[in-house]
């Protein structure tokens, strides 16, 4: 009688449970190790011999009973914990989607694709050049030979090997020329490397190198190219000046100086053109006789300008951006502006 009483309870305790944990205290409660059903099987030691063997499969079919209705409960309630974790993680598809944004071309990029344009419609073409040099066609080849104080200039950064990241993109010019003929109008643009880090300068930063071969090549050519590009590339009229300079691979060299775009050129408490009013973009010059004879150029026939500018410092003053870091700090909110 004590063991139907048991079962009766225990299956209507099993059947009542609503979740997982109260379903294992149902199963310690009967079938642990003091559980309700242990200490009947204590009490058959108790029974005369005669009763022991009933008893003991009376109370095997009561503990197979109970681990039936565990095991058919455990079941639901699981899939009952399942059903409701998908109903509460289903997406509802008619929902509207979630802007993300669109995203914007990099000013930089922008500037590179204006560049592109402009001198492609001018009938140059464009070349690439690989961004680990040797000191041959960066240096030696640039008139630029071992311990000349011009590399003082560069500040770069070498490998163990003996390799360098290249200074400027000067060294496509050298390629160029010993496996092209001339006449030749070239352009390179890429990125270059110096020790160099403040307002208007970074470590790793753009730059277009042009040049031009041509029996006619002078520096009025020079300066008439220039001011076209920069009034183009600016969309406006731009002060420009030209000022000399000295560049190892250019004779003469000049360096072109714009009216600086953050003070408009006033020069008044101005962090970017230092108070001077102009900012500069670029250097310039007659290509050196003994580069073009280092390339193999007859310097009898030919002659060469190249350009050398910073297409993030011109990034920098066409849209009027103020440090030129900014351009490299992925600052989601700088960027939007563009």
């Amino acid at each position: 009688m004590q063991l139907e009483t048991l079962l009766q309870q225990a299956e209507h305790a099993i059947k009542s449970t609503t979740s997982i944990q109260d379903l294992e205290q149902c199963r310690v409660e009967y079938l642990g190790k003091k559980g309700s059903l242990t200490e009947i099987i204590k009490t058959i030691g108790q029974l005369p011999p005669d009763e022991r063997k009933l008893a003991g499969q009376n109370i095997n079919l009561a503990k197979e009973n109970i681990e039936q209705w565990i095991k058919e409960k455990s079941i639901l309630l699981k899939n009952n914990q399942l059903k409701q974790q998908l109903e509460k993680e289903t997406i509802d598809i008619t929902l509207p989607g979630r802007d993300t944004g669109c995203g914007s071309i990099h000013p930089v990029t922008q500037s590179i694709e204006d560049l592109q344009r402009i001198f492609e419609q001018m009938g140059f073409i464009s070349l690439e050049g690989p961004e680990i040099e040797d000191d041959e066609h960066n240096f030696t080849r640039l008139n630029t030979p071992p311990f000349h104080p011009a590399r003082a200039m560069q500040d770069t950064f070498y490998f163990p090997n003996g390799l360098l990241l290249r200074t400027q993109t000067s060294a496509v010019q050298i390629r160029a020329m010993k496996y092209m003929q001339p006449p030749l109008r070239m352009i390179s643009i890429g990125r270059v490397y110096r020790r160099d880090f403040d307002l208007t300068h970074t470590p790793m930063f753009h730059q277009i190198e042009v040049l031009v071969i041509d029996e006619d090549a002078t520096l009025a050519t020079l300066k008439h190219l220039l001011t076209q590009v920069l009034q183009a590339f600016f969309a406006r009229e731009v002060t420009i000046q030209f000022r000399p300079s000295y560049f190892p691979f250019t004779e003469p060299s000049l360096e072109v100086d714009i009216g600086c775009i953050a003070c408009n050129g006033r020069g008044t408490v101005c962090r970017v053109c230092k108070q001077t009013g102009f900012v500069e973009v670029l250097g310039c010059g007659m290509v050196h006789p003994h580069v073009l004879k280092m390339a193999d150029v007859d310097t009898k026939r030919y002659r060469g300008f190249a350009v050398g500018a910073g297409i993030d410092r011109l990034t920098m003053l066409k849209y009027g951006i103020l440090d030129l870091r900014s351009l490299f700090e992925n600052d989601v909110r700088f960027l939007k502006q563009f």
